[in-house]
């Protein structure tokens, strides 16, 4: 009788972080059809598993109001070469991403266009195709 016990208690246990798991990586809460660009300064550039983030602060009516826009994780974005200093507190960027549906603001991150001009996304750049290399 223990040992069912304790089998049901285990079943439950990872019945519930399953889950856990599927909920933390939907992206329902994300308008996937919509695109939003904010202008604003980096308060944080979070370089963490399982995600980074960026903290935006921007201005609205004269009040600093906070944008967090939700990346993949660092092994990825080192294939698309990004770097754990490519974002300081202080850049001046304007992001592009996916809102949220809810009106907060937040967003699944799309691109990030730096001061100089240069535009970083999650995607590692596509290789040169083989015809495209003999020329």
């Amino acid at each position: 009788m223990k040992r069912l016990l304790a089998g049901i208690v285990i079943a439950a246990g990872m019945a519930g972080m399953a889950t856990v798991a599927s909920a933390h990586h939907s992206m329902a809460g994300f308008d996937r059809n919509a695109s939003v660009t904010v202008e604003g300064t980096v308060k944080q550039f979070k370089w963490a598993n399982p995600h980074a983030w960026i903290e935006l602060e921007t201005m609205k009516d004269g009040k600093p109001v906070i944008w967090n826009f939700e990346m993949t994780a660092p092994s990825f974005l080192v294939r698309a070469g990004w770097k754990r200093t490519s974002l300081q507190p202080g850049d001046k960027v304007s992001i592009t991403g996916r809102p949220q549906i809810n009106g907060e603001p937040g967003a699944l991150f799309v691109s990030v266009k730096l001061a100089d001009g240069t535009v970083l996304t999650e995607r590692a750049p596509a290789p040169a195709s083989a015809g495209a290399a003999k020329q």
